[in-house]
Parts: C-alpha cells; sequence; structure tokens
C-alpha cells in the first residue's frame, strides 16, 4: 500500500486503543466526539463533521457497526460496510481518528473513549439522546448542529430506487 493509504488506515483504530492513545498522546488536548451510520455520505455529513472540528483538537467519529445499522435502518442497510464507511471518514483530513461500535447507541463508546465534547445533528433534541444520562454524569459538554435540510441518506436511497 501507498504512503496515503496506510495513513488513512492509520487513523481507525478499536475503541479501546484509541482511548488509550487518547490518554497517553494527547492527554489535555480538547477531544470532540460524534457518532452515526454515516451510510451514503453527503454534504449534510461533511458540514456537520466540519463543524465538530471547530469544537476542540481532535475529532474523533464513531460510526455503527453493519449489525447496528441494520437495527436501526432496516434489512436493506448498510449500503457500505463498514469498512468502507471507516475509511471514506478517515480519508478526511479535519477527521482525526475513527472508530466502531457493535451497540445500537453510543453510551459504551462514549465512556470508553471520555470525550470532552459530545455533538450531535439538530434533528435531536438533547433530552432525547439515550446518551443523554451518561453525558451529564461525565461532565461531557453536549452541542447541537443545527440541521441542514435536504441531506439525508434516506431520501438518496429513495431517490436512487426510482
Amino acid at each position: 500500500m501507498n504512503d496515503l493509504i496506510n495513513g488513512i488506515n492509520s487513523k481507525i483504530f478499536e475503541r479501546e486503543k484509541l482511548a488509550l492513545l487518547l490518554k497517553e498522546k494527547y492527554n489535555g488536548k480538547k477531544v470532540v466526539f460524534t457518532n452515526g451510520c454515516f451510510d451514503i455520505l453527503h454534504k449534510g455529513h461533511l458540514i456537520l463533521l466540519s463543524e465538530c472540528k471547530k469544537f476542540g483538537d481532535i475529532l474523533v467519529v464513531a460510526l455503527n457497526s453493519d449489525l447496528s445499522v441494520r437495527k436501526l435502518k432496516g434489512s436493506n442497510r448498510p449500503i457500505n460496510a463498514i469498512e468502507d464507511r471507516m475509511f471514506i471518514l478517515a480519508s478526511i483530513f479535519f477527521v482525526d481518528f475513527v472508530t466502531w461500535f457493535e451497540e445500537n447507541d453510543p453510551v459504551e463508546t462514549i465512556r470508553i473513549i471520555k470525550p470532552n465534547i459530545h455533538v450531535k445533528g439538530g434533528d435531536y433534541k438533547p433530552e432525547d439522546l439515550i446518551e443523554y444520562d451518561i453525558l451529564n454524569k461525565m461532565g461531557i459538554e453536549l452541542k447541537i448542529i443545527p440541521y441542514i435540510n435536504g441531506y439525508s441518506t434516506t431520501n438518496i436511497i429513495k431517490k436512487m430506487s426510482k
């Protein structure tokens, strides 16, 4: 593999190894965390991720595993396998690290990574987030980025199937 591919792959970690790296090498840096399926990457995702990066020094993106996506979105999802989704996200220059989780929600990953800030898109209300309690218990700041209308993986899939 060439150096560019190796560089992209070097940003992908199991969450426990990533937590250790963040503690040992990036202690004192402000870690921003977001999560999602990121199945078919679109402009709305890129805007969300670029806004996330503005809140701190290190941006960590955690992806739902393929099984987790199927449970959340249905049997025809994901379109792209976890390995492909991680590689694509890791290739974005302002994404520092990518990890994944098997659960249906990011609670355990947040416990492990211990970010300073957790970011979600504006289609969520803070009190409706399943991770809301753990964020409060751990003292993790929650930021909500305004929703970008017109960008949705589900809508892209519907458009393609017409």
